[in-house]
């Protein structure tokens, strides 16, 4: 029976998808149309696409726009030939991608775009990053955003932004990841990446030019159960600057509250940092960041309060695993001895998990300050959150309460 399980991961579909696809939107006498092409490669000389789909056993294919305009308004669609995720290089495939392979490397070069003044790096894992860092180098931004949650990168797809270097790969060839993009690979990297032949190595050339995509729109498409299909544009992040930040100040029954201590340059990084991370992140979501890099990431939750609660819990739980794999080589579940337990316990306690001085990020507001309250019993300084709750007042009261500061975006960053 486990091997019949087994044979089904290694199913490859041959997809019945037709070669091309027009998506036509009319509007009394006038008609735009997009066209597309499906994408497959040549692997070991046969003509594939997609893998599979979400599961084995759901046939998949990646089409890209190669022609036509949409404007809506005074919105326009991304320009035909501006390819990114969906005209990848395989340079290695083993396997070849599925559609969950895609969506990962597509959300984090969602993410990505907006970091390009430093080296970056962002694993995600079932379409959320687990773990985000820019640092001075490649091989740092690697090391931090592995560890911030070195559990959930296994078998994640890790994207960056600089060409990757032989130590760089080198560490990534110590995990297990399924699909490494980059824009390029420097010599001898991929004579690394060959002893993990089952790793997907993928470069984009575009992402050199991923700045370019940023205020940029593209249409997405969500298909109901009776085949309908909601369309929408895209999510652009207003707030990418501290200029676009406000202060948190609001009135609530003919009283005014306001933040009364402005946020740092770091508090300010941090926050935009997070912020922008945020885009890429399944709502409801809550997420900690400290030094640009993720700390805690909570997603998917009904509740604010709740997924505040999950990204501490998760920051505790992830710092603990990284001081225990760094001081023993082992994970934290798999600790035994009583006494190093206890030390790595002792030193994870009082640093509250890393977050103190770290910057809570809320894709949402907080509907009562029960969710902020979460973040700044645990020391954080800052929050970062689009503001506009009937009780705006008792998040700026919290923060005041604990010298925290609070700053407002203005725009929701919901993401289903």
């Amino acid at each position: 029976m486990a091997e019949d399980l087994k044979k089904m991961y290694k199913t490859i579909m041959d997809d019945h998808f037709p070669p091309e696809m027009e998506i036509s939107f009319v509007d009394k006498d006038k008609r735009q149309t997009l066209f597309y092409e499906k994408v497959v490669w040549t692997i070991d000389n046969i003509r594939k696409g997609l893998r599979y789909g979400e599961n084995p056993g759901q046939e998949a294919a990646l089409y890209k726009l190669i022609n036509g305009n949409l404007i809506l308004g005074e919105t326009e669609t991304i320009q035909p030939g501006q390819y990114l995720a969906s005209d990848i290089e395989l340079l290695q495939s083993g396997k070849h991608p599925g559609k969950t392979n895609l969506t990962d490397a597509d959300n984090s070069l969602n993410i990505l775009r907006y970091f390009t003044d430093k080296p970056t790096v962002v694993i995600v894992k079932h379409n959320n990053p687990c773990g985000v860092a820019l640092s001075d180098s490649l091989e740092d931004a690697y090391s931090k955003a592995h560890m911030a949650d070195r559990i959930a990168a296994f078998g994640g797809c890790i994207a960056v932004n600089r060409a990757i270097d032989k130590a760089t790969a080198e560490a990534i060839a110590d995990q297990y990841s399924e699909v490494v993009v980059a824009p390029d690979f420097e010599e001898g990297v991929m004579e690394i990446f060959k002893q993990k032949k089952n790793l997907r190595v993928i470069r984009i050339a575009n992402i050199n030019k991923l700045h370019t995509f940023v205020g940029k729109r593209c249409v997405e498409f969500k298909s109901l159960i009776d085949g309908g299909i909601i369309a929408q544009w895209s999510f652009v992040p207003a707030a990418r600057s501290k200029d676009d930040l406000t202060l948190a100040e609001c009135e609530y029954k003919g009283e005014k509250y306001k933040i009364k201590r402005k946020p740092t340059e770091q508090e300010y990084e941090d926050m935009l940092f997070g912020w922008l991370v945020e885009s890429g992140i399944t709502s409801n979501s809550v997420i900690y960041v400290k030094n640009g890099v993720t700390v805690g990431i909570g997603t998917g939750e009904q509740d604010r309060v709740g997924v505040a609660e999950i990204a501490k819990d998760k920051a505790y739980r992830k710092l603990a695993d990284r001081y225990c794999f760094e001081t023993h080589g082992i994970p934290y579940n798999e600790l035994k001895d009583p006494e190093k337990k206890q030390g790595i316990d002792e030193r994870v306690s009082p640093e509250k998990g890393g977050l103190l001085g770290a910057a809570m990020v809320s894709d949402a507001f907080f509907p009562f300050r029960d969710g902020v309250d979460v973040g700044l019993k645990e020391g954080i300084s800052s929050v970062i959150q689009p503001g506009g709750a009937e009780n705006d007042y008792q998040a700026i009261e919290a923060c005041n309460d604990t010298n925290a500061t609070m700053v407002y975006t203005g725009q929701r960053s919901f993401k289903h």
